[in-house]
């Protein structure tokens, strides 16, 4: 399923906690972790030590990832690591992308100190540009997470993009040979009493009906047969999240963009929210063009 996962790494307590899954994913997968340091080139790091000049930063991230090396030796697998400079999402993405990873795996918060280039805010510009899947981690210290993932959640709406990223959900619920629960949901929140309302409601609910029967038959080629529907009536954020708790999910697969018709529920914004919110791990999938 992955071969190269980038790991970006700050050493702060979430950083350190992701590491561990990231390790988890890789040793089932036999795959390499690739630890990166951004040293952060809108701050001014530069400083002058017995006459020579150097980066703070770039000698604080070359200690950071040797620390990260060294649990990474601990636990065993394939890893290297690399310090960079530059500015911090958009030189991830290009990283990502110019050494072929085909995962990158975020904590959703970072240090608060000095360096905090894994604060949500960059982690999501992460997610709006890469064209790599990126696995989200929102964990508390000392909290494990279960992997092999038992139970996969797919949102869609039968959008283009929710189909991409169906495809990887899948793909990674074969491997896993998790559950999928695919999910659709009628956000009618907005419908009023009217005939014309009602009749859009009706076409809403055959259209989250219809995106789950395309997932299921998707699922089905993949070799995963076992399969949970979920159309669910109400506000898309909302339906996720509680379906999340009662279904014991593991993980959630979904797009960074939907439909911006009548079902919303792929929008970056709804992806944005599930990353923020989600007590499991998130891995959102950009629309290959």
């Amino acid at each position: 399923m992955y071969e190269d996962i980038l790991l970006p790494f700050d050493g702060s307590d979430g950083a350190a906690e992701t590491l561990h899954h990231a390790a988890e994913i890789a040793h089932w997968d036999d795959a390499t972790i690739h630890v990166l340091f951004v040293a952060d080139t809108t701050r001014d790091s530069v400083t002058v030590v017995e006459t020579q000049v150097v980066d703070a930063l770039v000698q604080e991230g070359e200690d950071i990832v040797e620390e990260a090396e060294k649990t990474l030796r601990t636990l065993g697998g394939n890893y290297d690591s690399d310090v960079v400079q530059g500015n911090p999402a958009p030189t991830i993405v290009e990283y990502a992308e110019r050494y072929d990873h085909d995962l990158i795996v975020m904590p959703t918060h970072g240090r608060k100190g000095v360096s905090r280039y894994l604060v949500g805010s960059v982690t999501e510009k992460v997610i709006r540009l890469a064209s790599v899947p990126v696995l989200t981690v929102r964990m508390q210290p000392d909290e494990q997470l279960a992997f092999p993932y038992e139970n996969i959640l797919i949102p869609t709406d039968g959008s283009a993009n929710a189909t991409h990223a169906a495809e990887h959900g899948l793909s990674l619920a074969a491997s896993c040979n998790a559950t999928v629960h695919a999910l659709s949901v009628v956000d009618d929140t907005s419908l009023g009493l009217n005939v014309r309302s009602n009749i859009s409601g009706r076409e809403r609910k055959q259209t989250a009906t219809d995106a789950v029967d395309d997932l299921v038959s998707e699922a089905e080629t993949h070799g995963v047969t076992n399969i949970v529907r979920h159309t669910e009536h109400g506000t898309p954020i909302e339906v996720i999240l509680e379906t999340i708790e009662s279904s014991d999910i593991d993980a959630v697969v979904m797009g960074t963009t939907g439909r911006r018709g009548t079902d919303r529920i792929l929008l970056g914004s709804i992806a944005e929210k599930t990353v923020r919110l989600a007590t499991v791990p998130v891995i959102t999938v950009q629309h290959g063009e």
